[in-house]
């Protein structure tokens, strides 16, 4: 009588923990497919603004006497942003630190772009310029905003695969911690940009 109530207990206890392995298993699956989704709207308002350049690039060179060397860096700069390509899957600390880096340069030559075109009173009254220059001030915003909410993806993830009963399962299966934006330096202070 006490090996089969030794058995149920046995039993019972094994259940729950395969029960418990499961949920927590489809809850990693879960937050870890929504962080990837997070990130993939990331990339596509970092790309959306990089198809924003051509056009603005050409609108720009319209304007006989404009620095070329400006435009030179910008189209170097988005070329750049370009090639590194982050996909959820390859996402890493170091690709992160590499999209990171040519997303900065890239930013870097569009300000110098945008404080070179200061000069130029006609430019900046040029229909498809003030078009274009909403486009991506909206592009900046969207970006902004699925970065925050990657951010918050990734860190209820991060969070979730390190509590208990989930850290043990995490490892497991091998669930890892992602990657994050972080400030750059400097980041605290924000740039000024005239128009």
């Amino acid at each position: 009588m006490k090996n089969i109530k030794k058995s149920w207990i046995t039993y019972g206890i094994l259940t729950i923990l395969v029960i418990w392995g499961v949920l927590a298993y489809n809850k990693m699956v879960k937050l870890d497919k929504e962080a990837d989704a997070k990130w993939d709207i990331v990339n596509a308002d970092y790309q959306r603004r990089l198809d924003l350049i051509p056009n603005l690039v050409n609108t720009v060179k319209g304007y006989a006497d404009f620095e070329k060397e400006t435009l030179t860096a910008v189209v170097e700069a988005r070329a750049k942003a370009t090639s590194v390509n982050v996909s959820a899957d390859n996402l890493n600390p170091e690709m992160l630190q590499q999209f990171q880096q040519a997303q900065t340069g890239f930013n870097s030559a569009l300000s110098r772009l945008l404080v070179t075109i200061e000069k130029y009173p006609e430019l900046k009254a040029n229909q498809n310029f003030l078009e274009l220059q909403a486009q991506l001030e909206g592009a900046e915003n969207r970006i902004s905003n699925s970065r925050r909410r990657f951010i918050e993806a990734t860190k209820e993830y991060n969070i979730y695969i390190s509590k208990l009963p989930a850290v043990i399962f995490a490892g497991m299966f091998g669930f890892d911690e992602k990657p994050s934006f972080t400030a750059e330096k400097g980041a605290e202070k924000a740039p000024e940009v005239k128009f």
